[in-house]
């Protein structure tokens, strides 16, 4: 596959990374030399310098026989205009924009992004699609990380271990049999810089953060049994008041109306004008490094706090503090990847990584065909994939224990319907059924192959 990424920034060249190791054809748009320069020195992609709006930019990027464009500039509008002069001049199949401004993305605006009028196929808000992730780990106290799959049938969380963990140092393979009406398969450890994906012989041990996958409906008993029975989130503190913590507090009005809310912003005419925007949610204006502002916004009884700041350390000094006057768990907003291993050990209870976030969701729409979701994981050694077997597959009708699977790659659940399967040796997959797992990103493209998957655009 041919694609042209407009933007070397932290999305661009991750999308850019994984495209390229996959052996799709990838050209990089930037106008600064020095992005370039680095991609084209660490990346088999080709890096061109210039406007990515620009028609004969375009061009020279090779727009005319592309398949696909991805647009993730800082520019909303030059995200938009580069998909317009993509499609309008080069008729490229597949457009997808990166659009931050919230006011594109109004009810009012639905039909912007037609076919008519300006023609992208997937619009991406990082501040939309950090929000819900963000209200998805308010929901599920405990969770590092969570990711719904199936429409809502199943979820994948992290956790971080802790000493007094029921589970840690037993073998996966009794998991099964310790608690045997729940479906729940552990699918990858973190350990440390080590990521392991695990045989049925591996333990847990107290510190990793380990990842499985699960029915929705069992996923508050597999919580307890890993040793988290906190109490339902009721009191809500945001830190930062900018485009995801506004967000986050609007859609937390309309799915969570049960929890209260309050918000502390260091910028005074911000605080304003979202008190005036969410108006019966208060907004405190002043650092959320003071302790006097703390106590007014009354951490001590507040079950979560969410720091959503512009900066890496303030979330993180920010969400300490809040933890250590009382708050009972703390989220961080966290761009930089190589703080991440740092954060557990800080007493943070989870984080959300943006970059991570807006790859993820990208990924779900270049990952063509049968595949209905694709989610990394740290750093991109892994992919959580969600994948719907074809009638033709090779893997259909055949109990699981003769398939011969990709290395690194653990079968999670199976959906059928609206049944959920933890799959066993004996049990075989059929046509339609949804299969839950875990490749390394090596792999990706055998367990495509695999299932038959053929994907308009590979």
């Amino acid at each position: 596959m041919k694609v042209v990424v407009c933007g070397a920034g932290q999305v661009g060249s991750s999308i850019a990374a994984y495209l390229s190791e996959e052996g799709n054809n990838v050209t990089v748009i930037d106008q600064n030399s020095n992005l370039i320069a680095d991609m084209n020195e660490s990346m088999n992609v080709t890096g061109i310098v210039g406007h990515a709006a620009h028609p004969d930019v375009l061009e020279r990027a090779g727009a005319a026989d592309a398949e696909m464009l991805i647009a993730a500039t800082y520019s909303d509008e030059v995200n938009m205009v580069a998909c317009q002069v993509g499609h309008t001049l080069f008729d490229i199949p597949m457009k997808i924009a990166r659009v931050r401004d919230q006011s594109y993305l109004q009810a009012s605006c639905s039909n912007l992004f037609s076919r008519d009028h300006m023609p992208i196929d997937v619009v991406i808000s990082p501040e939309v699609e950090v929000a819900r992730g963000i209200a998805n780990r308010l929901r599920v106290p405990g969770a590092f990380n969570i990711i719904p799959l199936a429409d809502g049938l199943a979820r994948a969380v992290s956790v971080i271990c802790k000493k007094q963990c029921p589970l840690i140092n037993t073998p996966l393979k009794h998991l099964a049999s310790m608690f045997p009406d729940l479906k729940v398969e552990v699918l990858a450890i973190i350990r440390n810089e080590t990521k392991i994906i695990p045989t049925p012989d591996d333990e847990m041990l107290a510190g990793d953060e380990v990842y499985f996958v699960t029915a929705t409906q069992h996923l508050e008993r597999v919580m307890t049994a890993f040793g988290f029975d906190a109490p339902a989130t009721r009191r809500v503190l945001i830190i930062g008041a900018g485009k995801i913590g506004t967000k986050l507090a609007q859609d937390m009005r309309t799915t969570m109306p049960e929890v209260s809310i309050r918000m502390i912003e260091a910028n005074y005419e911000t605080a304003q004008r979202v008190t005036e925007k969410l108006g019966d949610v208060m907004v405190l204006h002043g650092d959320a490094l003071d302790r006097r502002i703390l106590d007014e916004a009354g951490v001590a009884d507040t079950e979560a706090v969410v720091a959503v700041m512009n900066h890496d350390e303030s979330n993180i000094l920010s969400s300490m503090l809040a933890k250590q006057y009382g708050c009972e768990r703390a989220i961080a907003l966290v761009n930089n990847q190589f703080f991440t291993p740092l954060v557990s050990s800080m007493g943070i209870d989870a984080i959300v990584n943006p970059r991570t976030i807006t790859v993820s969701t990208i990924l779900q729409h270049v990952r063509r065909g049968r595949v209905k979701a694709a989610h990394t994981l740290r750093d991109g050694f892994a992919e959580i994939l969600e994948v719907e077997a074809l009638d033709t597959s090779a893997i259909v009708n055949t109990p699981i224990r003769e398939i011969k699977k990709p290395k690194d790659m653990i079968f999670g659940l199976i959906v059928r319907g609206s049944e959920i399967i933890a799959p066993r040796g004996d049990t075989v997959i059929r046509p339609d059924d949804r299969v839950i797992m875990l490749a390394a990103h090596g792999q990706v493209k055998k367990v495509e192959q695999m299932f038959a998957v053929r994907p308009e655009y590979f």
